[in-house]
């Protein structure tokens, strides 16, 4: 903060202090401080607004700024044409494309990059497998990897990595818990039915569980993550779960002796069917995806002020 006494203010926002402000490096008090006066002094406000402008997320704001005032300009004329916007049906097209457009912004980051790209190597790397290489435990290996890939979707569709708008985002009324479930609940539409297809489709094995039974230990897998995501953040959270599904399943092949190529799939065939398999194994998946869901809904305010998840 620069030394100045111009009236009304002893002080005012220095360019190093703006600069930190916007890379996060500055201290809270100094925020804080800042952030009440850019309320009242324009100058102030305009070198803070140039400093993020300049930043890496100047971009994204110019866009989100140049979307609402398209939208003003755009509420403008309909107000011009119909008088009020009260006389506007609340279902018109308008009022569905503005909803369509929020909602398509929400679920952005779970529809795009690395994890829509590792689903797609994943199906494509198993029937590549099955079909050109004729390898008999594409099946089991495709199903082996199902339950964790949803988790890895919802680790790269929520934070600051994989958002430029997190910061943004978690600010308002809706963000939070509730960006994170739309996200997730895009991550499982679009998945879900992409890797059971996909499992249908490949030649069956013997002692190869159905292409459906990964479906409850995956819900209770992702919800797990979400639950442990709200004290440790969602990337840990995943890798975490990630690395347990992997021990559960390869650990005890290992230990009973490295088998030959075919019997290594058989071998994980049968640990498959002991982990997913049967009524007894989708019960215990469904309890725990219930107790996950409810540890969600008691930790679900964490997340209105988590920065690391």
């Amino acid at each position: 903060m620069s030394s100045q006494d111009t009236a009304p203010y002893a002080w005012h926002v220095g360019g190093p202090l703006a600069a930190r402000y916007v890379s996060g490096e500055a201290a809270e008090k100094d925020a804080w401080s800042l952030e009440k006066h850019v309320e009242a002094c324009g100058p102030c406000a305009a070198r803070v607004s140039a400093a993020v402008r300049a930043s890496a997320a100047g971009p994204a704001l110019a866009e989100v700024r140049a979307t609402v005032l398209g939208q003003a300009r755009a509420s403008r004329a309909a107000r011009g044409r119909l008088g009020t916007v009260r006389d506007a049906p609340h279902g018109s097209w308008r009022a569905r494309g503005r909803h369509a457009a929020r909602a398509l912004w929400t679920v952005g980051p779970a529809l795009r990059g690395p994890w829509a790209v590792a689903v797609v190597l994943v199906v494509l790397g198993a029937a590549g497998l099955a079909h050109g290489a004729g390898l008999t435990g594409a099946r089991t290996l495709l199903l082996a990897l199902a339950p964790v890939v949803p988790v890895a979707g919802v680790a790269l569709s929520h934070g600051r990595h994989a958002d430029p708008m997190h910061e943004i985002v978690t600010s308002t009324p809706s963000g939070g818990l509730r960006v994170l479930l739309i996200r997730t609940a895009a991550v499982l539409m679009t998945g879900v039915p992409v890797l059971t297809g996909a499992e249908a489709l490949l030649p069956d094995g013997d002692g190869v569980p159905g292409a459906a039974t990964w479906l409850l230990p995956g819900l209770a897998l992702t919800l797990g993550s979400l639950a442990l995501g709200s004290y440790v953040g969602c990337r840990t959270a995943a890798a975490v779960l990630g690395t347990g599904w992997a021990c559960a399943v390869l650990l005890p092949v290992a230990a009973a002796g490295p088998p030959a190529g075919t019997h290594l799939s058989s071998a994980m065939s049968e640990q498959l069917s002991h982990i997913i398999s049967g009524a007894s194994a989708q019960s215990g998946w469904a309890a725990a995806g219930a107790l996950c869901a409810g540890l969600l809904a008691l930790r679900r305010h964490s997340f209105d002020r988590m920065e690391k998840a």
